[in-house]
């Protein structure tokens, strides 16, 4: 058994490694190269930023492409770009304009490793006679008494779980993630160490296709209707202010608030409470407003043992909040969630992700939060689930 986990001498394992052209992938690359892996490098042309911009010849992705390139070259390995633009538009740009549409808060990276990198790249990893696909995400594979699980990195500050919650049990069979024992300062380490082209390169802080941060900007370019503008109003309907589209604000946001006259609303800090775009509305209201005790989430994907009732676990609906305690039980299509304490700022789209009670290490699945309007059509409403539960 080798260091994979494979029966196999390593000169005898193929080992995939999707290589973005950064620090941690290209370090993975290296550590496997030289533990005498047949490793094969794998670069995915997802995006051009000028055509997601609208601003011709600003393609930083070819430049990565590029990084990858003279790193497979550096460790003599084997290295291909896939074109992959078009599920990537498909699967990961139109969904996160949509989203923004229907008044969600998206987090498009989810939706990247679900669908393009896991699901797509998985597929030519084995048509390429892969044992393993390989990451530089910062997560960790352990094996439990019932096969692989998915847990949180050993550096808690560099922890990616929260993206990978829709790793599925199938793919964490081939999937393997080296950095997720390790500090970031110790990958750089090891890019010094092994000399590599990229080792000072800046960590990536935005997503992807969208380079400056401005993600309105990005969604009106996919779609020009999001820039209908419309009325803030609060809790009781009065109209407070205008707005450009509600793509520019999500739930628990209070920057950017254009409020004009406010007769007859308390004047606390006003935060946004909803987003109706239907209307094109944006509901304000003070924090207190903005708790939140339970949940109901779609696309649920579980990696735990069969959940036969509630079960104690730790939560947490956005990536860098501390896990929160919570109690999970399944719904008819989904998975229903009620936090112990209410939480502040809970928006449709987000994803809420579900850890052991223990300690909070191990990934056992989590979902996307519905929008309140949409729970009918799920199957089961909030409304019934509480009236199955005593008052608290």
């Amino acid at each position: 058994m080798n260091s994979l986990a494979i029966d196999k001498a390593p000169a005898a394992t193929r080992v995939v490694v999707a290589m973005s052209g950064g620090v941690d992938s290209s370090v993975t690359a290296a550590l496997l190269r030289e533990q005498g892996y047949d490793v094969v490098g794998i670069t995915l042309q997802l995006y051009d930023h000028g055509a997601a911009i609208g601003r011709a010849g600003a393609c930083c992705a070819g430049q990565d492409i590029l990084d990858a390139r003279r790193v497979a070259e550096q460790l003599a390995i084997p290295h291909y770009v896939l074109d992959y633009e078009s599920r990537f538009r498909a699967e990961v740009m139109d969904a996160f304009a949509e989203s923004y549409l229907r008044g969600e808060t998206p987090v498009p990276c989810i939706e990247c490793n679900r669908t393009v990198k896991f699901r797509d790249l998985m597929r030519t990893a084995r048509e390429l006679g892969a044992d393993v696909l390989a990451t530089g995400h910062y997560v960790q594979r352990l094996v439990g008494r019932s096969g692989p699980e998915l847990h949180r990195a050993a550096d808690p500050s560099r922890d990616q779980s929260y993206f990978l919650f829709g790793t599925t049990a199938e793919q964490l069979d081939i999937l393997r993630f080296p950095l997720g024992g390790l500090s970031k300062p110790e990958t750089r380490a090891m890019a010094q160490r092994f000399a590599l082209s990229v080792a000072d390169k800046p960590d990536s802080q935005d997503i992807c296709f969208v380079p400056n941060g401005d993600y309105a900007s990005v969604v009106t370019k996919l779609r020009p209707r999001a820039q209908q503008p419309g009325d803030i109003v609060d809790l009781e309907g009065r109209v407070v202010g205008r707005h450009d589209g509600i793509v520019r604000f999500t739930v628990g946001q209070r920057r950017g608030l254009a409020l004009g006259g406010r007769d007859g609303t308390d004047n606390e800090p006003l935060y946004v409470v909803r987003l109706e775009p239907a209307s094109c509305r944006v509901v304000v209201g003070p924090r207190s407003a903005l708790g939140c005790r339970e949940i109901v989430l779609r696309d649920f994907n579980w990696l735990g043992e069969p959940l036969l009732g509630a079960l104690p676990v730790q939560v947490r609906v956005r990536s860098s909040q501390p896990l929160r305690p919570a109690t999970l039980d399944r719904a008819e299509e989904g998975a229903y969630v009620r936090f112990h304490e209410p939480e502040v700022g809970v928006s449709p789209g987000q994803a809420c992700v579900v850890y052991d009670a223990d300690r909070g290490s191990r990934v056992l699945g989590g979902g996307f939060i519905l929008r309140g309007g949409d729970l009918k059509s799920f199957g089961r409403t909030a409304a019934l689930r509480n009236s199955q539960r005593p008052a608290t």
